[in-house]
């Protein structure tokens, strides 16, 4: 309950009687049909069974945590809606972020304009943190942006001078986060869509900087797109030794590589910003040896995180979820569970739930006194980007997602497969 939030009548009687606890509300607006789906219903999982096992341990400061969620339909006007019902009709204590850029950036003018503390799970795009709010809190390592530095960091660190690749085709979706990847590898300028300003200039570009030449570049429509053999072949044509496929979700990373399949492409390296999901494999199968893509989460990754005031490590998340749900968790189910020990922490550290005490103490967190999680610690700067966390480097080999660089976060890291041997 907020700080200075009347209770009805009936509300203080029950709890004056010690027949009932004020219930903590929690909104989250997710895409759980329509384009982002998927990810949506496994953020849906992972915001669910942080808040049953919280309950099961007393819930937070003694208060019995509810959380109420709504299906966004994939839809931008659809999530602003409901978030501001959760606000104005709900009377929700605080929120839990949506899925994708897409949607985060609108929402986060609303939750900025209500004084709500924003934790956002998945929503990189650097424009989301320039606007001026000052309630952004990202749960993963840095802005869609700069996802390039970590390929370019591999490529240096893992694969000798002479065999490095020297050419790259860029493909992508033309999505809010696929775009914000891309504008990092080819150095683009940010732009802010709100009055042209510039952002950033991200020149010369990781690609460039890695003495990479761009051969091939092409963009697919958002919605509706399926001429992906006509791509593959296009990409195949440029001869390019290294492919960045820079899709909007999944289904779109087992469509383009079932087309490079098709056509026997045959590159050094391939890296695709989606993929790490089982549905990625169960789509590609052996197509899928040796793509590399980033990561925020592993479940090899020896975290140790706080849930309800105790120790809570990432491979009891990996078995808690393996109890729930029957399957091995993702990313995608990792990164919400992650946003909800946060919001958890923070409210039993200030003893409230008011929005102002909640950011206060979140945006205080340093790397002495951090925020821990399943995805590790954080703490975060102005712009509510998290400081001096990299992102992770996963390859798939034999079924298994492989963590392989960096080499040095911690113990359990294989060897990258390189180069790819076709599709």
């Amino acid at each position: 309950m907020k700080l200075g939030t009347l209770m009805t009548a009936a509300a203080a009687l029950a709890i004056m009687a010690g027949s009932a606890h004020a219930d903590i509300k929690i909104g989250a607006s997710l895409p759980l049909t329509g384009s982002f789906s998927i990810a949506g219903a496994k953020h849906k999982q992972g915001y669910e069974l942080c808040v049953k096992m919280l309950n099961e341990r007393g819930g937070i400061n003694g208060e019995q945590v509810e959380l109420i969620t709504s299906d966004n339909r994939s839809d931008a006007a659809t999530a602003i809606n409901q978030y501001e019902r959760f606000i104005n009709v709900d009377q929700v204590d605080a929120v839990f972020g949506t899925f994708s850029s897409k949607l985060t950036f609108p929402v986060a003018n609303v939750l900025a304009k209500n004084n709500y503390v924003h934790p956002i799970p998945a929503g990189g795009a650097l424009r989301i943190y320039t606007q001026g709010h000052d309630n952004l809190f990202y749960f993963q390592p840095n802005a869609a942006e700069y996802v390039g530095r970590s390929l370019k960091g591999l490529i240096e660190d893992l694969v000798p001078e002479g065999e490095r690749p020297k050419t790259a085709a860029v493909v992508s979706a033309d999505d809010f986060f696929a775009n914000a990847v891309e504008v990092g590898f080819l150095g683009k300028k940010v732009i802010n869509p709100a009055d042209g300003s510039e952002v950033a200039d991200l020149a010369p570009g990781y690609l460039k900087d890695a003495g990479i030449e761009v051969v091939f570049v092409e963009k697919w429509p958002e919605e509706g797109f399926n001429d992906w053999l006509n791509l593959a072949n296009s990409i195949k044509r440029s001869n390019a030794e290294l492919i960045i496929a820079l899709t909007a979700s999944a289904e779109e990373a087992v469509q383009i590589t079932r087309a490079l399949k098709t056509v026997r492409a045959e590159p050094k390296m391939v890296y695709y910003s989606q993929g790490t999901q089982a549905e990625f494999y169960e789509g590609t199968g052996g197509a899928s040896d040796s793509i590399l893509m980033h990561t925020s989460w592993h479940p090899a990754a020896p975290y140790k995180g706080l849930l309800a005031g105790e120790d809570f490590t990432n491979a009891q998340f990996v078995e808690a979820f393996q109890g729930e749900y029957g399957e091995m968790p993702d990313e995608d189910s990792a990164i919400p569970f992650a946003v909800c020990q946060g919001i958890e922490q923070a409210m039993s550290a200030t003893g409230t739930t008011d929005n102002a005490a909640l950011g206060k103490w979140m945006a205080e967190r340093t790397s002495d006194d951090p925020v821990k999680t399943i995805l590790g610690r954080f703490s975060w700067d102005e712009q509510g980007l998290p400081i001096d966390k990299p992102f992770l480097v996963a390859q798939w080999n034999d079924g298994e997602l492989q963590f392989v660089y960096p080499t040095d976060e911690f113990p359990d890291v294989s060897n990258m497969t390189y180069p790819k041997s076709g599709f």
